[in-house]
C-alpha cells in the first residue's frame, strides 16, 4: 500500500459510525479492524522512516561531532505531514479496500 499517494484527509472528520458499521454489522469489529489495519500502516510508515534515517546514523556518539543534517530534517518533516495511520486506515475502510473476515461467524455457519 502506498500510503503516500492516499487521498486520505490530513485532520479529523466526522463519518456517521452507523453507516460505517453496515459491512461488518457490528460497530465494535468495525473499530477493531480500522485499528488494526492502522498498526500496520503505523509499523510500515515507522520502518521506511527508519530505513531512510539509517543512511544519516552515524558511528560514532560523539556530541562534538553531531551536526545538523538538512536532508534528515526535511525527511522528518515530510513524515510528520503525511495522515496519521488512524485516518488512512479508516478512509481504506471507506473505500472497501480492506479485506476482512470473522473466523468466529464463518465457524458458525459451518
Amino acid at each position: 500500500m502506498d500510503y503516500k499517494k492516499t487521498n486520505a484527509p490530513l485532520t479529523t472528520t466526522v463519518h456517521d459510525i452507523i453507516e460505517m458499521a453496515e459491512p461488518t454489522g457490528n460497530i465494535y469489529e468495525t473499530v477493531c479492524i480500522i485499528s488494526k489495519r492502522a498498526n500496520q500502516i503505523a509499523a510500515e510508515m515507522k520502518s521506511d522512516l527508519e530505513q531512510k534515517l539509517q543512511e544519516f546514523a552515524t558511528m560514532n556518539d560523539n556530541l562534538e561531532e553531531i551536526s545538523e543534517n538538512r536532508e534528515q530534517i526535511e525527511i522528518s518533516k515530510y513524515y510528520e505531514k503525511l495522515p496519521k495511520p488512524t485516518l488512512i486506515a479508516t478512509q481504506e475502510y471507506l473505500e472497501g479496500k480492506l479485506a476482512f473476515r470473522n473466523l468466529a461467524k464463518e465457524k458458525e455457519d459451518f
